[in-house]
């Protein structure tokens, strides 16, 4: 096993030439075993094992710096980096990221998770290193999904006036950008790519500089490259930035690329290695269905079959049955997505409403305006997105929907605590960002019922913004007896006692009914509300609560800060009523990565956290009565 001899740094660097592609076939074994165990993105990573490889080859890591946009297709950068035997506890709380990470190692140059920054970060290194006098290639890869976000745009405007060697590889694994046809694009990547072009190419024009009237035959040449090369040469677009273009490269030629990348290493300025490569490659489940083994759970390796804890369906099984039923009936009604059609639950919508369904690309700003745009032209639109992504969109948010007040109906998945994707991609900020917009009104639901309510709410009895947030995983099917109509503004009273009341948003409730069952059991008498509405909230059962009440406990899957906890607390303060309010919410930091439950533990927002948080603030409540006496 050619694979046993890489555990550090730089072993790759030992072997011989005619090993590599023991090794690649060796790595993505490997990456098939483990990942079938713990589960994570596994299709990305197959199909860049040997363009991993060659990197590490042809370029001296980590004084030259390597940048992954996402970051989801660095496992075998991982492996090659000393971290073979941490993947047994990849994604695992206190284990391995998923993603490249600063201070997991000083081979990861920039943290990276969401999509199209990689330019811009290696864009950043560059302008340091050439101030600071230093010398090192930087590199970022990117894949040609991410090249559709406008920030990659912004980057290579900035980078085309670039003096120095700046290096962006560009993995198109024929998801989104059409393959070159024809034999002449082939043939003048050969002669693009060699090191004998650059070399004729800066003698014949130092010659001809030499002459008299060179500079003007240079020109001309020039204008007739050009003028070829629109017609017939790859990468045009890159060309017309003044980004040299080489490629297109197979991805999965280590000895192309290695050739390439040196070759690269003598353009002065910003060059784009164009390098093909297949999605899921070396293991057919994963070809045939490589949008399936994105990010995969674990897996049957022979049959390709994840294997589910069960088959209720998820939040957003809810979510896609809703919206095909209502659009059904309402040929007004749309849906947008940032190339995310399977996640968000919109594939079955594009299937049955093709001309009524938009995937715009990795584009969350230009979602949100597209989306504003068919709202201001009568459509109903519905932009189903992750909460960590809606995030890249708030201006977009404020500027374009809120201040027109335009119906646009934001369904965030993923909100709250998502667990192994890590800080990156946990949902725990919409809450803050969006209940500070004006015009702006949020819902979570407590079950799936309640998110099918909300949805025909959202779409057939409201004319204004609108988001919906709820999170990952399956439906809960519980407290179905508690159906009231949704109406506009109200929480739900769950169970009404007295002394102590849970306002509980979302999937929080779930967690406030398992606190009052352990509290009853010690004679506490508890009320739960299902705070339907986070923004507006509902200030009438607040004024209810406080009236039989002497705590009030709020309960949200989001941080504290500028969340629904801090609102019932401003209601109060400002209405001068000084019941005891306690705040259970996300700390003010960034949640890694791990299993939901440990990290709801160490974030104290579990059962036996709050029970401890309550009966603490309950025993001060009791001796400020006390010594008020």
């Amino acid at each position: 096993m050619i694979l046993e001899k890489i555990n550090k740094p730089n072993d790759i660097k030992q072997l011989s030439p005619i090993e590599y592609n023991q090794l690649a076939d060796e790595i993505r074994g490997f990456l098939i075993e483990k990942i079938s165990k713990t589960g994570g993105h596994l299709a990305s990573n197959l199909g860049v094992v040997e363009l991993t490889m060659a990197l590490h080859l042809a370029f001296n890591l980590p004084q030259d710096k390597l940048i992954w946009d996402v970051g989801h297709q660095s496992y075998t950068h991982k492996i090659l980096t000393g971290r073979k035997n941490q993947f047994d506890q990849l994604r695992k709380f206190g284990g391995m990221s998923g993603f490249p990470k600063r201070n997991e190692s000083h081979f990861d140059a920039f943290d990276t998770g969401h999509s199209s920054t990689s330019i811009s970060a290696g864009l950043g290194l560059v302008k340091a290193r050439d101030l600071k006098n230093e010398h090192y290639n930087v590199v970022s890869v990117i894949g040609d999904g991410a090249l559709t976000g406008g920030m990659a745009y912004e980057a290579l405007n900035n980078a085309s006036s670039l003096k120095t060697n700046f290096i962006i590889v560009l993995n198109d694994n024929t998801m989104s950008i059409a393959k070159n046809v024809g034999g002449v694009p082939h043939m003048l990547s050969n002669i693009r790519s060699s090191d004998s072009y650059y070399d004729l190419k800066e003698n014949v024009t130092n010659t001809l500089y030499k002459l008299p009237g060179g500079d003007h035959i240079v020109e001309r040449i020039k204008k007739t490259k050009s003028n070829l090369k629109q017609i017939i040469l790859p990468g045009q677009m890159f060309e017309c930035m003044g980004i040299s273009y080489l490629g297109p490269v197979n991805g999965h030629d280590i000895e192309k690329l290695i050739k390439v990348f040196h070759v690269a290493k003598r353009i002065n300025g910003a060059v784009i290695i164009h390098v093909v490569t297949h999605k899921g490659h070396g293991y057919k489940p994963a070809e045939r269905n490589p949008a399936k083994f994105h990010g995969i759970g674990p897996f049957d390796i022979v049959t390709g079959k994840e294997l589910k804890s069960s088959d209720k369906p998820t939040y957003s099984d809810v979510f896609s049955e809703k919206i095909c039923q209502l659009a059904k009936k309402d040929k007004s009604i749309v849906a947008v997505t940032a190339a995310m059609p399977d996640g968000t639950g919109l594939n079955k919508f594009s299937k049955w409403f093709p001309d009524r369904f938009f995937d715009v690309g990795i584009a969350e700003e230009h979602a949100v305006t597209f989306s504003a745009g068919m709202a201001a032209g009568g459509l109903k639109p519905v932009f189903a997105v992750y909460s960590s992504f809606l995030q890249r969109a708030y201006d977009q948010i404020l500027h374009d929907v809120c201040i027109q007040h335009l119906h646009v109906v934001f369904a965030i998945d993923r909100a709250g605590l998502v667990g192994s994707d890590g800080e990156t991609h946990q949902g725990i900020f919409d809450l803050s960002f969006l209940t500070s917009i004006p015009n702006m009104t949020v819902m979570a639901p407590k079950n799936g019922s309640e998110l099918s309510a909300m949805l025909e709410f959202a779409l057939l009895n409201f004319n204004s913004p609108v988001a919906i947030r709820y999170p990952r995983g399956q439906a809960y099917d519980g407290l179905e007896e508690h159906n009231a109509p949704i109406r506009y503004g109200k929480a739900e009273m769950i169970i009404e006692e007295s002394d102590i009341a849970f306002v509980a948003a979302g999937n929080m409730l779930i967690t406030a009914q398992a606190v009052r069952e352990k509290l009853k059991e010690k004679g506490y008498n508890i009320t739960i509300v299902n705070e339907r509405f986070i923004k507006p909230v509902d200030t009438d059962m607040l004024d209810r609560l406080s009236e039989s009440h002497r705590l009030i406990v709020t309960m949200e899957e989001n941080v504290l800060s500028g969340g629904f906890g801090e609102a019932v607390c401003q209601y109060y303060d400002d209405t001068c009523n000084d019941i005891d309010v306690l705040n259970i919410a996300l700390p003010d930091d960034y949640v890694e990565h791990g299993n939901v439950d440990i990290l709801r533990r160490e974030s104290g927002v579990d059962r036996d956290s709050i029970i401890a948080k309550v009966l603490n603030r309950w025993a001060n409540v009791l001796n400020k009565d006390k010594r008020n006496e």
